[in-house]
């Protein structure tokens, strides 16, 4: 398989799922403002969206979209835990919380990533955001994990979204749960993996 990835954006969610489930992937980095791979290719042709992640299968299916490919990931290793069996409550509680960092908070940071974003309007989304972060704090006060007892796909997701709170200057004093669950995610030999593979700390 090849993930279609740049370092440390919304693609590493991705690439900790299959890390996680011990698959074997090719990573192949993407210049998102040229959609261009790093041997010159033309990213278009692969992805028509232009967008990553993208997970090419080993019959050259594509699967693209961050939350279809880390359930498609975690389904074809139900023993990994990833993600509850289908019909259980669970595994609703972990798609909950994939849906809301998507839409509510990787979305919400979309406009402090653009540099077209008037600088008036940037105080506006960080309160934003800043709101929904107190939200997934409480959220972790019971919980080592985000949507229960397992480590799952939204845990890889909301790992690599939260990194991007300090680059943007969100203010995240006094959420020591998030602090916290930062540290356990980081000491996970398969997310320490995928960030050594990126590149990034």
């Amino acid at each position: 398989m090849k993930l279609f990835y740049k370092p440390g954006a919304c693609s590493l969610a991705s690439h900790i799922a299959l890390r996680e489930t011990g698959k074997e992937v090719n990573l192949v980095s993407v210049d998102l403002m040229k959609k261009r791979l790093e041997n010159g290719d033309d990213f278009f042709a692969i992805n028509p969206k232009g967008q990553i992640p993208a997970l090419q299968l080993d019959d050259n299916t594509l699967v693209t979209e961050g939350v279809a490919i880390m359930q498609y990931v975690a389904d074809s290793a139900p023993e990994s835990q990833l993600l509850a069996p289908v019909g259980t409550l669970p595994r609703y509680k972990t798609l909950e919380w994939l849906n809301f960092i998507a839409t509510e908070l990787h979305k919400g940071f979309t406009p402090l990533f653009r540099p077209d974003t008037p600088e008036e309007y940037k105080p506006t989304v960080r309160a934003m955001l800043e709101k929904k972060m107190h939200y997934v704090n409480e959220s972790l006060s019971n919980n080592a994990w985000i949507s229960g007892a397992n480590f799952t796909i939204a845990d890889g997701y909301l790992f690599t979204v939260l990194r991007w709170a300090r680059a943007v200057k969100l203010n995240m004093e006094g959420l020591s749960n998030i602090d916290a669950y930062m540290a356990r995610v980081s000491a996970r030999p398969a997310v320490a993996a995928a960030m050594a593979a990126e590149g990034i700390q």
